[in-house]
């Protein structure tokens, strides 16, 4: 069946960079589209980026645009969120989510990862 395990979170001042890792099971590919979101207390998750594993497409919120890269490594079964110019804003849990259309809509998406933990001071 479909995982997804997220890593990369930590902490990190302001301005500085992470990159988070979405390691996908071989039956991830079933799913056409990772997207990257993330939540804070009190407001609804936050589509941030999506990448089409099979054209390599890409879609970004205007929040991120700029800032963070979506990529992937198909080999690994792996995207990534590189994550620059952080702000104390981005704290947040973020979570890779599978699903087969290229939207940054969270009912979108069937499976999600247990999320990752990003402190911007």
């Amino acid at each position: 069946h479909v995982q997804l395990v997220e890593s990369g979170g930590g902490s990190v001042q302001a301005g500085g960079s992470l990159r988070l890792s979405c390691a996908g099971s071989e039956y991830t590919r079933s799913m056409n589209c990772i997207a990257w979101f993330r939540r804070t207390p009190g407001k609804e998750r936050e589509g941030l980026a999506v990448i089409d594993h099979r054209s390599g497409g890409t879609l970004y919120a205007d929040s991120v645009k700029g800032r963070f890269t979506i990529s992937q490594d198909k080999a690994k079964n792996t995207v990534y969120l590189q994550m620059n110019n952080l702000k104390p804003e981005d704290t947040a849990v973020y979570y890779c989510a599978a699903g087969r259309t290229s939207s940054l809509v969270p009912v979108r998406y069937t499976y999600w990862g247990q999320g990752t933990q990003v402190t911007v001071s």
